[in-house]
């Protein structure tokens, strides 16, 4: 007999919790064992819905999207990317009830601007699924976080209903960002293109990325440093959106960040974990939301 759905979904989640264990030992193949693992996912996704036929059902939706995501970020003020995620490699499992339509939707409703949805599914427990169905849910722009390590990847984005998609420097050479972007904007796609360092800033902006995201989360050791993206940003051109990742906890790192210049913030596990999404919002940065 096959095991009911729930108790399928607690042996993944008492493996993510092992595994989180096991890799904080570890830390150096994180990033390239989830590399690998969804090159192994695109080439099983390929078999099942053809690349020529992906491309081709991402081509049929509407390219003249306005980009709104970017739109979003070129507003005065600091602006909110709020993300649903169950799990992650450095700290497990994080929600273990997971309401993820509640959840987009609770976000929304608190002032959140965008959403960041994780559907990467051996290490975060994301899946397609949740942002598929959270697109039809919400009105704000939805991000496709994803680990992407092949071109079926930006066109499955497009066919889920995504309006941006992630683009990891670390795991991706500057020619493959920037032929990535400009399949992006044939789609109407956002790319958000994320570095750590200031050789990635470079590759970022010699790509032509529009917008930059600095994961303040060191993917090689997952050590966290909000300085990061207060270093990093002067290397930026002021015309290019930058984004903070990671480790954004308190009004003080939203009120350094707004210093500097810094258009959105995209806050994952501090929000997950809150009871009051709203009031946790609030208390981030009371003038904006």
């Amino acid at each position: 007999k096959s095991r009911s759905t729930d108790s399928v979904e607690i042996d993944k989640n008492a493996s993510v919790r092992r595994k989180s264990e096991k890799w904080m030992g570890d830390k150096d193949m994180i990033l390239d064992k989830i590399a690998a693992d969804t090159k192994l996912r695109v080439n099983k996704a390929k078999r099942k819905i053809p690349f020529s036929q992906m491309r081709a059902m991402a081509y049929e939706k509407e390219k003249n999207t306005g980009f709104p995501f970017e739109k979003m970020l070129k507003e005065p003020g600091m602006h909110y990317i709020c993300e649903v995620k169950k799990a992650s490699p450095s700290k497990g499992v994080i929600a273990e009830e997971f309401p993820y339509l509640e959840i987009a939707k609770e976000y929304e409703a608190a002032g959140a601007e965008a959403i960041s949805c994780l559907t990467e599914p051996k290490h975060f427990l994301g899946k397609n699924e949740y942002l598929q169905e959270i697109v039809k849910e919400v009105t704000i722009p939805v991000l496709r976080k994803d680990f992407t390590v092949d071109e079926y990847m930006i066109y499955e984005a497009k066919v889920l209903g995504a309006s941006a998609v992630l683009l990891i420097c670390a795991i991706l050479d500057r020619d493959t960002i920037a032929r990535y972007i400009k399949i992006c904007d044939t789609l109407g796609l956002s790319a958000l293109v994320e570095v750590h360092d200031e050789m990635e800033m470079q590759d970022a902006i010699q790509a032509g990325a529009r917008v930059i995201g600095v994961n303040n989360r060191n993917l090689k050791d997952f050590t966290v440093d909000i300085g990061n993206s207060l270093r990093l940003r002067g290397q930026a051109p002021e015309d290019i959106l930058f984004v903070a990742e990671s480790g954004i906890k308190t009004a003080e790192d939203i009120q350094a960040l707004k210093k500097a210049h810094v258009n959105g913030v995209l806050i994952g596990e501090t929000l997950m974990r809150s009871s009051d999404k709203k009031k946790c919002l609030q208390e981030l940065d009371a003038d904006e939301i």
